[in-house]
Order: structure tokens, then sequence, then C-alpha cells
């Protein structure tokens, strides 16, 4: 344990910070509807999440977990609120003597390992801005960011620094291991002074973190947050998982990847909670249930994949083992089949919710919320949430869109009221005409449909890009492959429009199949017929086609730009190739 630990004043942000916090623990799960409303997002001049929250927290429960990481056959680490904030001090010292100043940006390339975390406490502590990295980056991926995102330090694990040889630059190369010629050793910041001091305030607006989305469509843009739109827009993250002080939360992700801020970073400290991390070469799912049951973790939060391999096991068995409060599916929608599995073994309902790299949680089902099938659930605190339809105006079907004007009059207990949602992005940083274009009309534009029911709750219909017509009716994709992945011999499937000279396109699915079954005529047919028998007419999957895998980003997005172009080049050909399967090829599904 460390001697001791900075003390910094409380300004008048934090305090406005900590009511907004202790407002969302209070209301969490006895009426999420009305905390939403009565929830406005604090205003800040001036704010340093590191140092104002986290620290603070820190002299207020040194001695609690913050970070738990189990490496499968490898042992595990614990690491106190109170040694976490004295570490980070002294990392954010030796950073600052190799050069790291206020504004500088660094791109961190680390696993689930405790200098991750060290690190992004430090460099928020010195006003740095963090471009996180994945460790799938290939070196004309890490050229493109250190040259785009004006990088000049960088901190990368051992494994990858040999990515590095082949990206010049004048920038700072700091390693997490053995420090090879020409790279600092991380393991030298243990010698930093203690005593750590800003340069001076930090405001709320300046930037923080640089992320490089996806691009399932695009060159990935540049998204740009600040001290106050990721730190304190993770308030309605917090509040939707159900995190509460104490907790140990697991939430599975790779670090590079926003939804790793999400739920590995912003909302579980933002509770006082612990993050508890399950590290293995391949994943399992007996080793993770394993170590969930003997650490007692209270929240989980995993993608939809790990969710399809957990229901493989028998769950029920694990029923009496776990401690688990609250389960959450991110990353894409959750298929009914899933939700109802988990509930039948551990009476538990596994929660959905929606939001995206440039925001926050922007919708979700709240702990305390009734949870009807097919729905992401309502809006969450600090969004005020539209569907635009193609000409731009309110609709209850159509393009998921925040208000960005002001809101209405203030909440109680002193949470003033503020129009554009603290969770947005500050935009762009690569492209101004992109950012007023999402902006345009008094509205943030996510490029996602859904649809809204009477009571409020929102469903998931696709990427605007992704929806389609047949026989001039809309087709969502993702309704399709929520019925097709619910055969037994299918495990994976995208849905993309396949050209037609009567219907302008049909519905056609991309599947691969489960180890044993045989990607032949018999199995298509099968697989067509199932999907008559539960599709309406117009929604009807008419051609079908067996693939070994589908193409797909870096973050394991499912890349339908991709296949919807091969797609139609195939049929300007005119040609069919072996796995491919139409409707007309069963006469007898026809009639």
């Amino acid at each position: 344990m460390e001697a001791r630990l900075n003390h910094h004043p409380t300004t008048p942000s934090a305090t406005a910070f900590r009511a907004a916090r202790d407002h969302l623990l209070a209301q969490g799960g006895t009426d999420p509807a009305a905390a939403a409303a009565a929830f406005r997002w604090p205003r800040m001049e001036h704010f340093n999440w590191a140092l104002d929250h986290f620290d603070r927290l820190a002299r207020e429960q040194s001695e609690a977990p913050a970070l738990w990481i189990v490496n499968e056959g490898a042992g595990e680490e614990r690491v106190s609120y109170g040694e976490m904030a004295a570490r980070s001090d002294r990392v954010a010292n030796w950073l600052r003597g190799l050069g790291v100043a206020r504004g500088d940006r660094i791109l961190v390339m680390l696993g689930n390992e405790v200098p991750l975390w060290e690190s992004l406490l430090a460099a928020f502590k010195l006003g740095a801005v963090v471009i996180p990295a994945s460790a799938l980056l290939t070196p004309e991926d890490l050229r493109d960011r250190i040259g785009r995102g004006g990088v000049r330090h960088v901190i990368a694990g051992q494994a990858h620094v040999p990515k590095f040889d082949e990206v010049s630059g004048d920038y700072t190369r700091i390693c997490v291991g053995a420090a090879p010629q020409g790279w600092t050793d991380f393991a030298d910041s243990r010698q930093g002074s203690a005593d750590f001091a800003p340069d001076g305030p930090t405001r709320a607006d300046d930037p923080l973190l640089l992320y490089f989305t996806s691009g399932t469509t695009s060159k990935p843009k540049l998204v740009l947050h600040t001290h106050q739109s990721y730190p304190v827009g993770h308030l309605s993250t917090m509040f939707w998982i159900g995190i509460r002080p104490g907790d140990i939360h697991l939430n599975i992700s790779s670090p590079g990847w926003a939804k790793h801020a999400w739920s590995c970073f912003f909302a579980p400290w933002n509770a006082g909670a612990c993050i508890f991390v399950h590290n293995n070469e391949r994943f399992a799912a007996r080793p993770l249930l394993e170590a969930m049951a003997r650490c007692q973790v209270n929240t989980l939060c995993a993608p939809p994949t790990v969710w399809r391999m957990l229901i493989q096991e028998d769950l029920a068995a694990w029923r009496d083992r776990l401690a688990l409060r609250e389960v959450i599916g991110a990353g894409e929608p959750l298929n009914p089949e899933i939700i109802e599995q988990v509930k039948s073994a551990w009476g538990l309902t596994l929660r959905d919710g929606y939001g995206q790299t440039e925001t926050t949680a922007i919708i979700g089902n709240a702990p305390g919320l009734p949870v009807k099938a097919g729905s992401m659930g309502m809006a969450l605190p600090g969004y005020r949430v539209a569907l635009l339809d193609v000409d731009g105006n309110e609709a209850e079907d159509g393009e998921v869109a925040l208000k960005l004007d002001d809101a209405p009059g203030d909440a109680p207990g002193g949470l003033p009221g503020t129009g554009r949602p603290l969770g947005l992005m500050a935009g762009y940083a690569d492209s101004a005409e992109r950012t007023a274009a999402v902006m345009e009309g008094g509205y943030y534009r996510t490029g996602d449909v859904a649809r809204r029911d009477e009571g409020g709750y929102y469903t998931f219909v696709g990427r605007a890009d992704d929806v389609f017509k047949a026989s001039d009716y809309r087709i969502s994709p993702f309704e399709l492959e929520s019925i097709l992945i619910e055969h037994d011999s299918v495990v994976e499937v995208a849905v993309v429009p396949s050209p037609d000279p009567v219907r302008l396109s049909v519905p056609k699915a991309f599947i691969t199949l489960a180890q044993g079954c045989t990607p032949d005529a018999q199995m298509a047919r099968e697989i067509l017929a199932y999907a008559r028998g539960a599709l309406a007419p117009y929604k009807r999957v008419r051609r079908i086609e067996f693939v070994q895998e589908l193409p797909k980003t870096i973050s394991g997005k499912i890349r339908r730009v991709a296949l919807r172009q091969e797609e139609a080049e195939r049929r300007g050909r005119g040609e069919r190739e072996q796995g491919e399967f139409f409707e007309e090829d069963f006469p007898d599904l026809k009639a």
C-alpha cells in the first residue's frame, strides 16, 4: 500500500457530479422512468474525473477493491482504490518527466493488465488525450492512427512492439514488459514521485479520448470525447447496468473499444464498484463460470456472442453458486431465445440496451423496468430520444436521434437542466463537415433505425444503411436474423437484399452452420421451411448461402455492406455459387 494519497480541493463541478451520481444510485431499481424524467446533467466548468472523482473515492474507500484481475492458470492481482490512485500519481509524474504534456495524444495498446488502468488514470490526470488501440490492429492501422491522430507518445505491450517497427514517426515509445532497444520500460514508472500536482485546472470540455470507430461502411472516423462526455456521461450506463457501490462487476470486452471504457472503466468506478477481469487465451464458458462463482461477481455484461456460448452450458447447475444480481447484453441486439434460456436457468432477466462510440448508453432496460420482448428499453437518464422520418420529422418509426435543444425546467434536488446531452461526443475530430451533418436541425442522428410503441419502448430495426425494401416493404435484417438464429443448426446469420427482377430485391441469408451439420440442399430446404413458418410472407427469406465465416470488422461487427456488394455483383453476372439455394429450387415451398 502506498503511504499517502494526494488531496485536491473539491470543486463545484465535482460536487455537482457527485449529486447527479447519488441521485441515480438512490433511484436505481425503483422507478426507472421517473428517475430518468427527474434527472438533469450537472453543469460543469472545470472537471477532471481522475482527480475530482476517482481520487476522492480513493480517500473515502482506500482499502476497497478497485480492480481484480484473474489470469486463468497464472494467478490473480487485486488493487485497492488507494493503491490505484497512488500508482497512477507515480505514473503521471513519470510520464511528465518523459515529456507528456496537457493536450498530447497518447496511443495505448495494452491488454487487460494493471498498467492499462494506471496509464489511463495517469494520462487523464495530466490532461493528455488517450487513443485506445485494439491488439488486433495491423501496422497499417497503426500508421493511420498515429498519422491522423497526431500521436506523440505510445504505450504498448511487449507482444505488440514489433508492429511499430513498421511505423515510423517521432513519438515516445514506452513498453510494458521487457523493453527492447529504443523503448522505455514502463516498470521505471514505479520510481516516479508520489506527490502529483496538476499543472492547472482542467476544463470540462477539454479533450480526453479519441476513438477510431470500427468502420463497417467507411474509413474509421475519429470520435472525440471530453472530460465530461464520457466520464460524466457514463452515469447513464451505470444506471442502465444497475451497478452499486461495492459490487464486483465483470464486463467481457477487449481494450481499445468504446465498450471497454463504458463498463471496464467509467461505469463501475463512477459507482465505486470493483472492476473484475477474467483473462484466458481462448474463451471458454466453464472457466468463466467457475471464476464468477469463486469470486462472487454481482453484475455481468457480455456481448450476444458470449451469451450464445454460455447457454450451451447447463446454466441451471450454476444458479446456487453464483452471486449475480444483474445480467446485461451489449454490442448487438439480443435474440429472444437467449433471454428466455437465461431467465429459465438463473431466474434473472437478461437486459438489453443501446448506445454508440459517439455516446454513452442512450436507451436501455434498466433494473426495475418491465421488459417487453424484443425491445431494447426506454430512454435512459439525460437523453431525450426522437425518431426521425425521411423528411426529418418526428415519427414513431425512423432514425434514432437525440434532441439537442434546451430541456424544460430544472429537476428537484438542484440538478440543473441542459439541452445537449452530456454523454454525446464533442464531434468528429477529423471532419467538421461530418460533425455538422450528424448534428443538423437540432438533433444528433445515430444512423440506426428503431420503432417506438405507445408505452415509450424502443425496438431496434437496424442500421439505416442495412434496412432495405422488398416488394415495396421495408425489411429489417435483424428481425429476420432473430428468427433464423433460433434454428438449432444456425450459428451465425446475416441477411441482405438480393436483387430480383420482380420484387426489386428479396431477403437472402448468409449462414454459418453448427459443427456436424451438412451445408446441402436438404439443410437449405429445412431452414427455408422454418423461416416460412415463422415470418410473414413479405418478410420471407427466399435465398440462402452457406459460408464458413461472415465478413467482420476488427471489433467483431458483421459487415453486411460487403455482403450486399458481393450479392449485387453476383446477381448482375447471373452466377450461382456452390452452397447457394433459392426458394424456387424447392417447388413444394412455393405452393
